[in-house]
């Protein structure tokens, strides 16, 4: 499917390094790409005024200032900042599924807490997320219900949070071995 096709499906994927945007600002891409979903499912759009109304608990959500949306999307963010965003277009999307490609690249501490904080706030008991992660320092804050190896392309094994701290005691072999 194409991207525009996925997200009108309600998947939302983000990326380790988000793309820039230039020439378009957050505020419009995010009420244009809402109000897209909105008419997919059969809802009215909303205008510029509700849309703020609607889109600015989201960002206390993910801890960005309001100036964020009239800067261009990614265009000169830092790393958090894009990871930010990328959360903040998840939240206003509101997808079914979310694939979120290592989330914690590139964060300090901060910034890992804040985007942990606002996907352990956006996931509910009609969504999903699953999340990509070389370090287990992302589970700290997001308590996953299944965690899955994969080596080589596969799943080689699935369980709860004591995999990862097993993989990152013993690597892949301590793994197998268990």
């Amino acid at each position: 499917m194409e991207p525009e096709e996925r997200s009108l499906a309600g998947l939302f994927m983000s990326f380790q390094s988000p793309v820039e945007i230039p020439g378009v600002n957050n505020i419009d891409f995010l009420q244009m790409a809402y109000n897209a979903r909105r008419r997919q499912l059969g809802e009215p759009e909303l205008g510029p005024i509700e849309f703020y109304a609607y889109i600015y608990p989201k960002l206390e959500l993910v801890n960005m200032k309001t100036d964020f949306l009239n800067r261009n999307v990614n265009e000169g963010f830092s790393g958090g900042e894009k990871k930010r965003n990328e959360i903040l277009q998840l939240a206003v999307l509101g997808a079914d599924l979310a694939i979120l490609d290592e989330i914690d690249s590139g964060l300090d501490v901060d910034a890992l807490r804040d985007v942990a904080q606002a996907v352990n706030g956006i996931l509910t008991s009609k969504n999903s997320v699953l999340m990509i992660t070389h370090y287990r320092r992302l589970l700290e804050f997001i308590k996953p219900a299944f965690i899955h190896i994969m080596d080589d392309g596969r799943i080689v094994k699935t369980g709860d949070a004591s995999i990862a701290q097993i993989l990152e005691e013993g690597g892949y072999k301590a793994i197998s071995d268990v």
